[in-house]
């Protein structure tokens, strides 16, 4: 096994020699590298019916999970304004990011009845975390997000005298150490 580092358009074999393997692609007979990172050639299986060496690219830095359209984020919330409120990408699915993503959650994508009337400090508050789906990417600043489903929403809320709060509808959560209740969009859990 020979290794090499390379860059996207980089020519790191014949298709008549080797087998694209990953960060690789054919063009013609060439075999191209697609992304940046160390070229490899792995020795094909003994009971292979082919018998060429699988070249193939390896990235430079392992790349961990990226939000997608559709795709269940959890998040923090760092700051809540009138008509959204912005948040950190911490995981999509069970998985934690390697890179920051922000994210937006807009108002008309809180809940999925009465959009009109959401109100976003009623819903939110700086570092809440919360359980979302990703709509799209958004801008160039941020993901778009949706807490608009009975599983989405705040999963985990600090009260003011430091505890983590209980649920106890699916707009209210409760201190357990001073009994006093904050409104919260409230994911139903479990």
């Amino acid at each position: 096994m020979t290794t090499e580092l390379v860059t996207p358009g980089d020519v790191i074999g014949q298709a008549t020699e080797f087998k694209a393997g990953k960060g690789a692609y054919v063009n013609d007979t060439t075999i191209y590298a697609s992304l940046t990172g160390t070229r490899r050639i792995v020795s094909p299986l003994p009971e292979s019916l082919d018998q060429r060496a699988v070249v193939e690219v390896t990235g430079h830095k392992a790349h961990g999970p990226i939000p997608e359209p559709g795709s269940v984020v959890i998040a923090r919330v760092t700051k809540v304004m009138a008509r959204m409120a912005a948040v950190d990408i911490l995981c999509v699915g069970p998985k934690a990011v390697r890179e920051n993503f922000a994210g937006v959650i807009r108002q008309q994508d809180v809940r999925a009845t009465e959009i009109d009337k959401v109100d976003l400090h009623q819903s939110f508050h700086a570092g809440d975390i919360v359980r979302a789906m990703v709509l799209s990417l958004g801008d160039a600043r941020a993901y778009y997000l949706s807490t608009a489903k009975n599983e989405l929403g705040v999963v985990s809320a600090e009260s003011a005298a430091g505890e983590t709060m209980v649920p106890i509808s699916w707009t209210e959560m409760q201190c357990p150490l001073s009994g006093q209740t904050e409104q919260r969009k409230v994911a139903k859990v479990g």
